[in-house]
């Protein structure tokens, strides 16, 4: 059984719609189970779960979430949870507005560094999603001619240092693990050493998050190295959390994370979701 359980549609920043998405993951990369998990929103999930049924593949619903600890910037992701608890929407809603908000203040900054670009711009690159983040932002360059790909354009103006980058707001750690369960879902940390929170996500942290809920680790990932990903699974067999792997697909969104590119075992799978 093969199980990839954190994928991108076009609701979020992938380049999929969640139906197409769907059918690949069963067709071409020939996956069993596929968890739809776009960032900060749960809209592609009806045209997930139709897609699903027809092609006959298990659809885990899920969701990532823009979360910050102690500064840096940690993605959550939640499982099988009741899309309508108020709080956990409430706290959603808050995400989606720093990331509207941030908007144009990019723009502007991009503006000021010398790239002509506008919010419509973006809007276009950013149809039929929630909201625009980066990576439509990212798109837009790319349409203009900036830069080659999205990667360029965020290692050289979008991430945290560089130019053009304009922070936002993102969800406590600790407080949407919280919410996740509460809302009947379970938790589990993406990519944790793939960005600046490897210096935070120590094991000490894992297990205070454990104690709050936390099923889980996101061990294999594409942004992990072998030795991160022997570490991470050492921590999660100490503390009694799930180890699950995964692409992180984004469709043409991010180059080199194909679908099933990383697995999760179905033994955990089934852990996760008892």
């Amino acid at each position: 059984m093969r199980i990839d359980l954190h994928t991108h549609s076009n609701r979020s920043d992938g380049t999929d719609d969640p139906a197409d998405l769907v059918c690949k993951a069963r067709q071409e990369a020939g996956l069993d189970v596929v968890a739809l998990t776009d960032h900060d929103s749960t809209a592609g999930w009806a045209e997930a779960i139709e897609s699903a049924e027809a092609v006959g593949i298990r659809l885990v619903r899920g969701i990532e979430i823009s979360t910050r600890y102690r500064g840096a910037s940690v993605h959550l992701l939640g499982y099988e949870f009741d899309p309508d608890y108020a709080p956990l929407l409430d706290e959603l809603h808050r995400v989606i507005a720093g990331r509207d908000h941030r908007l144009p203040l990019t723009v502007a900054k991009l503006n000021e560094l010398g790239y002509e670009i506008t919010v419509e711009d973006v809007q276009q690159a950013s149809a039929g999603t929630v909201s625009s983040g980066r990576p439509h932002v990212a798109d837009a360059l790319v349409a203009k001619g900036y830069v080659r790909n999205r990667d360029e354009a965020f290692a050289t103006l979008l991430t945290p240092g560089k130019p053009a980058y304009i922070d936002r707001y993102a969800a406590d750690l600790f407080h949407a693990v919280r919410l996740v369960q509460a809302a009947g879902g379970r938790a589990v940390i993406a990519h944790p050493w793939a960005r600046e929170s490897r210096r935070l996500l120590d094991e000490a942290t894992f297990a205070e998050l454990a104690a709050l809920g936390l099923a889980g680790i996101e061990v294999d990932h594409q942004d992990h190295d072998p030795q991160a990903r022997a570490e991470l699974a050492g921590i999660a067999d100490r503390l009694g959390l799930v180890k699950t792997g995964s692409s992180d697909y984004h469709g043409t969104g991010k180059i080199n994370f194909e679908l099933g590119c990383n697995t999760t075992d179905p033994e955990q799978f089934e852990r996760l979701l008892e």
